[in-house]
């Protein structure tokens, strides 16, 4: 007999290697909380690409579309929007390719709590706008003390007009352990060797890199746009694919599989 994660029949979920996706799950389930952690993007992974059809905004849309942003900053902002997702999306440019553009322009409540009250760390690892992205999570009444951010954040001058972002830009391709300005986060979650690992695009996989000590991770990708052309690339470096799933069920699902909380059922065969 075998556990199965209920949450994993669903429609939406795709999967290349089902034995595979089961023994890292298995290895995940046995160390519990205590050896858990989480790195997730936020911008159509955390938070939803798309609501009955609708598509959301994402951090940089809430900017472009406030009402204190003048019509040609709007403009400005929509042309950008314009000339480089197409390039962030494309499945025919390298990583190698994309990263020069990407120089340029950068890119609930269950799933937040259950990991605040098992003691679990949440790194958000966005190419968004951290202001942002961290005042949707406070307004959700959730931005609890296991939660760390790295992100791009506003500069403003002194006379409060945005002048760019602090620090390095933080986009795509390079999220990884080379833009992190405190390298010393994950040298203090010694025995946290399991890692549950969430995004929604190829630069998401290296969000993990630079992690001393792993031992399991689970990849979890979410598919939301241009579905049949990026399908295959996502199921061959994903360990497990959410296609235009508007939910954090399956996520969910997992984690109270991972603290035996429940959601599996037993099933004949390996």
């Amino acid at each position: 007999m075998a556990e199965e994660v209920s949450s994993l029949m669903k429609a939406t979920v795709l999967m290349r290697q089902p034995g595979r996706v089961q023994e890292i799950v298995g290895a995940l389930r046995k160390g519990g909380g205590d050896r858990l952690q989480v790195i997730s993007d936020f911008d159509m992974t955390l938070s939803r690409f798309a609501y009955n059809g609708k598509r959301c905004p994402s951090s940089y849309n809430i900017l472009d579309n406030s009402k204190i942003i003048s019509e040609e900053c709007r403009k400005e902002l929509q042309a950008l929007l314009n000339h480089y997702y197409p390039i962030e999306i494309d499945p025919h440019r390298t990583t190698k390719e994309k990263l020069p553009h990407m120089v340029e322009w950068e890119g609930y409540k269950t799933f937040f709590n259950t990991l605040y009250q098992n003691n679990i760390p949440l790194f958000i690892f966005s190419a968004g706008i951290g202001d942002i992205l961290e005042e949707i999570i406070r307004q959700m009444k959730v931005f609890h003390p296991n939660i760390h951010v790295v992100s791009n954040y506003m500069d403003f001058d002194k006379d409060g007009f945005l002048q760019g972002f602090k620090g390095q830009l933080i986009h795509t391709y390079n999220k990884n352990s080379s833009v992190c300005g405190n390298s010393n986060y994950f040298q203090q979650l010694q025995g946290k060797t399991n890692v549950l690992l969430l995004g929604d695009s190829m630069g998401d996989l290296t969000m993990a890199d630079g992690v001393p000590g792993v031992e399991h991770i689970l990849k979890i990708g979410f598919l939301n746009d241009k579905v049949e052309e990026r399908r295959e690339r996502y199921m061959d470096t994903y360990d497990i694919v959410l296609e235009k799933d508007e939910t954090l069920d399956v996520v969910n699902g997992l984690l109270q599989h991972i603290l035996h909380q429940g959601d599996w059922v037993e099933i004949q065969g390996s």
